[in-house]
């Protein structure tokens, strides 16, 4: 064979081995195809999952999880999302269980809390304060659209400008209440306003200022009385025999009425002590209303006024017989001082529902009604004048409010002017039913009715 035959033949072979490739690498091409378009789309879906799965993890399901099919690099990338979102929602469980947790406490407090954001917006309000300002309180609008109390606005104001704990009292924001107000800055902004609800506390203060005052006023009348008689015998060098005797007399008067202030300050202190324990026993209504009478007989027979019985029903009641003697005793005292001029007093009790319901009730001039609901107060005289000239402490009503208190009944004064006055009181019926009903000292009315 030839040089140039031998060219042309590995020239014809070259070209067959190169179609021969090309059409194998075509075939193989179009065989792959398939294939790749497979695994493209196999992909493209599950990218498609991860992200479907992102977008429900930002919506807020917490719960969505990728299901695992296979175990090549993109089944790690899923497990990975999956262990994240696992994470993520343990995590905004425990958040939700401890703000959960926090508004439970402050809904329970006594106090009433707001919490404002730092543009003055309220953010949240806790049950009570709710319950309180009703309709007043919007959360989203502005603090100052809801209070308007100076004071708590002042304090809030504090809290947010200086970052620092601020405090004030709000007396204008209720009617009748007064709070000490403790605003304190959040340490993500805003502030947190704490009411404390401090209108017990400041009544018992004023009374125990008021206290303080009528008890000095009525110790110092009487001791400076003592002081100028006793100064006036002391300075006469040979003070005639009638005087000395009128002048002991006042000063003996006056000693009498500064003992009856001690004790009746001293039965005022033990009936309000809470620690104080009443000796109770099952006595009839009328057996303790005929005792009481029976002591206070001759104080009353003394005064020229007839002392009357209603009668009483034959029910039981709990009481201490001392208490309860102390009870008709003061009440039958401020009838004879107030309502002499009726020239009688009637006493007597009866059932109403399943209380038993006593009354003493005089004839004398009655009680104007503006002094009705304040008669029970410590110190409160109708007529001042009268009362320290017959002696009275204006403490007996007192005693007898809080020794019925104390037994679990009631205590009212019902009177109109030129008519009398009727004090009631009431204690709950031991009995279940009602027998007849006792003899009365004197055939007369029911007290209880209008006369």
């Amino acid at each position: 064979m030839t040089a140039l035959a031998f060219r042309i033949f590995v020239g014809d072979a070259s070209a067959a081995l190169r179609r021969a490739a090309l059409g194998a690498s075509l075939a193989g091409a179009l065989a792959a195809l398939p294939l790749a378009a497979w695994l493209a789309e196999r992909v493209a879906s599950r990218i498609k999952r991860v992200v479907r799965f992102a977008q429900r993890i930002s919506g807020g399901d917490l719960e969505a999880r990728l299901e695992m099919h296979s175990e090549d690099e993109l089944a790690e990338i899923e497990d990975a999302l999956n262990h994240t979102a696992e994470r993520v929602g343990k995590g905004f469980r425990e958040v939700e269980n401890r703000r959960q947790e926090l508004a439970t406490i402050l809904n329970t407090m006594q106090e009433a809390v707001v919490a404002i954001t730092s543009d003055g917006i309220v953010r949240w309000a806790n049950a009570v304060m709710q319950r309180m300002a009703g309709t007043q309180i919007h959360i989203g609008r502005p603090l100052v659209h809801s209070m308007r109390d100076p004071e708590l606005l002042a304090c809030v104001r504090g809290a947010l400008e200086r970052g620092e704990v601020t405090r004030g009292r709000a007396s204008i924001l209720f009617p009748g209440q007064v709070f000490e107000v403790n605003a304190v800055p959040l340490p993500g902004g805003g502030a947190l306003a704490v009411l404390h609800d401090v209108t017990s506390i400041e009544t018992a203060q004023k009374s125990r200022r008021e206290f303080v005052a009528n008890v000095s006023h009525e110790l110092r009348t009487p001791l400076t009385s003592i002081q100028g008689y006793v100064e006036t015998l002391l300075e006469d060098e040979n003070p005639s025999p009638e005087m000395t005797r009128e002048f002991l007399g006042i000063v003996l008067k006056n000693a009498a009425r500064m003992n009856r202030l001690t004790e009746d300050l001293l039965a005022l202190a033990r009936v309000e002590n809470p620690d104080n324990k009443l000796k109770m026993q099952p006595v009839k209504a009328g057996l303790l209303m005929r005792d009481a009478l029976a002591a206070l007989g001759g104080i009353v027979k003394d005064s020229g006024v007839k002392l009357q019985s209603g009668g009483a029903p034959n029910v039981t009641v709990m009481a201490d017989l001392d208490a309860l003697n102390q009870v008709f005793g003061n009440l039958i005292e401020n009838s004879l001082k107030y309502g002499r001029e009726g020239k009688r007093i009637r006493v007597g009790a009866k059932l109403v529902g399943s209380e038993v319901v006593f009354c003493v009730q005089d004839f004398g001039p009655g009680i104007a009604s503006e002094h009705l609901d304040r008669i029970f107060e410590r110190f409160y005289r109708v007529d001042k004048a009268r009362s320290r000239e017959s002696g009275g402490t204006g403490l007996g009503l007192a005693i007898v409010k809080h020794i019925v208190q104390s037994h679990g009944g009631r205590v009212w004064v019902e009177s109109e002017l030129g008519k009398g006055a009727a004090f009631h009181f009431t204690l709950p019926m031991l009995d279940e039913a009602q027998d007849e009903a006792d003899e009365p000292l004197s055939a007369d009315d029911d007290p209880l009715r209008a006369s």
